[in-house]
């Protein structure tokens, strides 16, 4: 390894502290929207804005945030993030007005931006690359946790203590994740190279225009008109910024990455993939309430076999790559997702309900597998020089697909339902079944972008596998 073998877990520990905490608080915050209103003395249908700045503030921040790691270390990039996201969940914690409360939500936002891709980066500066996908799996495991911990201990804390909670868990975990980030971290980082002003001016006005689009528009009340000017507009800037660094000395995003076959595939897959992905968090609660009937509480616990499937098949994905690779496993997985995703609304319409959570287990361990598989091949062939440009990429397109998968979801919906919400109506569960069988079409599409990845002979090894070389020595 880069560093010792003890050194270099404590510093997994630490990114994995960072995704724990952003987890975590993308969770926890719903829940207490309407407590947080009635406190504030504003309407609950104004609390949107409250969860619109702080998506929008990473939106913008995430394209800097690999130049940032680069002019001056992930250590310290990294560091600052936590701060500012600690800060932020402080001052969040001390808001007595809404305006207040989104001022603060957007200092979170700007750790936000930082944390996780600075984090993902990080990994890949202090483990070899082909260590990279397990290493990968060690740190997202705590951030798995936090969806499964957030809606039941967001409504613990409103209940039986204050909103103010919901932020100030963050201090204490923010305070060891400083401290452990000073002495274990190491400060990697890469020649300067100027900073791309207008570059980033195009893709900050692209990220923000189309995430306000695709996420605002339900809690900020805009028009259809003002959506579509709105994607319009940032589809503009980023076709632009293209167009721009393709000509540009120094660009923001070296487009030479796409040169490279495992980047542009992944990154295209990734993008297709998380938008159908990108539904089932969406439409699976919905459909558990609105369509079956079952309360809130139910429902959150029902999700939670998705989580612990996740969660069990982390530790096997570097395994069940190198026995299958690449190709196979993303074809494969991508092909059974749609299957699996349609078994929700049969078994639930049929009244097998003790067949979900089985169904449910089943689709957290495949989109655990797909999502592993594709992180690594989007960026285990990045050389050092562009390795935090293509990082910032993929979370990027992780934040639009995601996105546009809960809006696209929403629209299905909505056409299907013709405004009949009777909870539990055969006319609601027909149509959220036509909603999940186009999503299963939708998630059929990537199988043409894995087909082309090509075939790969080498192996990724784990953490366990690296330690024993490291003692025979």
């Amino acid at each position: 390894m880069k560093n010792s073998t003890t050194g270099v877990r404590w510093q997994l520990w630490i990114v994995a502290l960072g995704f724990f905490m952003q987890s975590l608080d993308t969770t926890i915050l719903n829940t207490a929207l309407p407590s947080m209103a009635q406190s504030l003395n504003e309407s609950p249908l104004q609390m949107q804005s409250v969860i619109v700045a702080y998506i929008l503030t990473v939106a913008v921040g995430l394209p800097a945030s690999g130049w940032l790691a680069d002019r001056i270390g992930v250590k310290w990039v990294f560091l600052s993030a936590i701060v500012l996201f600690t800060l932020g969940s402080l001052l969040c914690a001390q808001s007595e007005t809404l305006a207040e409360l989104v001022r603060s939500r957007v200092i979170q936002g700007i750790g936000g931006a930082m944390m996780v891709p600075v984090g993902r980066l990080t990994v890949m500066k202090i483990v070899p690359r082909e260590q990279y996908m397990a290493a990968m799996t060690f740190v997202t495991l705590p951030g798995q946790v936090g969806p499964l911990m957030g809606p039941a201990l967001g409504g613990f804390l409103v209940e039986y203590a204050s909103w103010h909670w919901i932020f100030l868990i963050n201090i204490p975990v923010g305070i060891i994740g400083v401290l452990a980030t000073l002495y274990f971290m190491p400060n990697y980082k890469m020649p300067p190279r100027p900073f791309d002003l207008i570059g980033f001016g195009l893709l900050a006005i692209g990220m923000a225009t189309i995430t306000l689009s695709l996420d605002g528009h339900a809690g900020l009340g805009l028009t259809p008109a003002t959506i579509l000017l709105l994607c319009a507009c940032g589809i503009s800037a980023l076709g632009i910024y293209w167009l721009y660094a393709r000509r540009a000395k120094a660009p923001l995003f070296n487009l030479a990455m796409f040169k490279i076959p495992t980047f542009s595939l992944g990154l295209s897959g990734s993008l297709l993939a998380r938008i159908g992905s990108g539904m089932m968090p969406f439409m699976t609660p919905l459909f558990l309430q609105v369509g079956l009937g079952f309360t809130p509480l139910n429902a959150g616990l029902m999700m939670i076999p998705m989580i612990i499937g996740s969660m069990c098949i982390k530790r096997l994905v570097v395994q069940i790559v190198n026995r299958f690779g690449y190709r196979a496993v993303l074809s494969i997985a991508t092909l059974v997702l749609p299957v699996i995703t349609l078994l929700i609304p049969i078994a639930g319409i049929l009244g097998w309900y003790w067949l979900l959570p089985f169904i449910l287990f089943f689709l957290g361990v495949t989109n655990a597998v797909r999502f592993s598989t594709m992180n690594t091949l989007t960026l285990k062939d990045l050389p050092d020089e562009l390795a935090s440009g293509g990082n910032s990429l993929l979370s990027m397109v992780m934040q639009l697909s995601m996105s546009l998968g809960v809006s696209i979801a929403g629209i299905l919906l909505g056409v299907f339902s013709v405004h009949q919400i009777n909870v539990g109506s055969t006319d609601i569960q027909m149509a959220f079944l036509y909603t999940y069988l186009c999503i299963g079409l939708l998630m059929l599409i990537p199988t043409l972008v894995f087909a082309r990845v090509p075939k790969d002979e080498a192996k990724n090894l784990t953490l366990g596998s690296r330690r024993k070389k490291d003692k025979n020595a």
